[in-house]
C-alpha cells in the first residue's frame, strides 16, 4: 500500500547526490510490512560500478539486512522510473510492487544537455529493447565456449542440492 513517507525518503536519498561526488540523483527504498528494510542511491561513478543504481543498492541493502535473497512481499519506492537493469534486479529479488516518482522521459528532459563527461549515460530505450531479446538478437557479439565443462559444474552443484 503506497505511503508518501517512503517516496519522500527515496527522493531525499536522491538529493544526497547533490552533495556527494561520484553519485547521481537516483534513490530508492525497499519496504517490508510497513518498515524500510533497505535503502540506496546511485554510486556508479564513485564505486566504479555501472550496476550501482539506487534500486540495486536498496535491494542489496535489504538482502543483507534481512539475510535473504528473496524479497517476496516487499515494495520498492524510487525517485525515478527504473531502467531495465533495475527492473530485472527487482524481478530476480521478488519485489512485488513498485512506486516511482519521475518518469524516464522526465529524467531525460532534466538531463538534456549534460555532457557524457559529466555523467555515465545510459541509452534507456536501447537497453529496454535489448534486455528482453534472445542472446543472438542482442547488440553484443557473443560466442559459446567450453559448455560441457561449465554444464558439469552446474550439474554437480544441482546434484548436491537434490537430496
Amino acid at each position: 500500500m503506497y505511503r508518501d513517507e517512503f517516496m519522500k525518503q527515496a527522493i531525499a536519498l536522491s538529493a544526497q547526490a547533490l552533495q556527494e561526488p561520484g553519485t547521481e540523483p537516483f534513490g530508492a527504498v525497499v519496504v517490508k510490512d510497513g518498515q524500510v528494510v533497505g535503502e540506496g542511491f546511485n554510486h556508479s561513478v564513485a564505486h566504479f560500478d555501472p550496476t550501482s543504481h539506487g534500486e540495486v543498492e536498496a535491494i542489496r541493502d535489504a538482502c543483507r539486512r534481512l539475510r535473504t535473497v528473496d524479497l517476496t512481499g516487499c515494495e520498492l519506492y524510487t525517485s525515478c522510473e527504473p531502467c531495465a537493469l533495475c527492473v530485472a534486479a527487482m524481478r530476480i529479488a521478488g519485489i512485488g510492487r513498485l512506486y516511482y516518482a519521475a518518469s524516464l522521459a522526465q529524467s531525460g528532459e532534466a538531463f538534456a544537455g549534460v555532457p557524457a563527461t559529466a555523467r555515465h549515460p545510459i541509452d534507456v530505450e536501447a537497453l529496454r529493447a535489448e534486455a528482453g531479446a534472445p542472446l543472438a538478437a542482442r547488440g553484443m557479439p557473443a560466442e559459446q565456449k567450453m559448455e560441457q565443462e561449465a554444464v558439469a559444474v552446474l550439474a554437480a552443484w544441482a546434484a548436491g542440492r537434490r537430496g
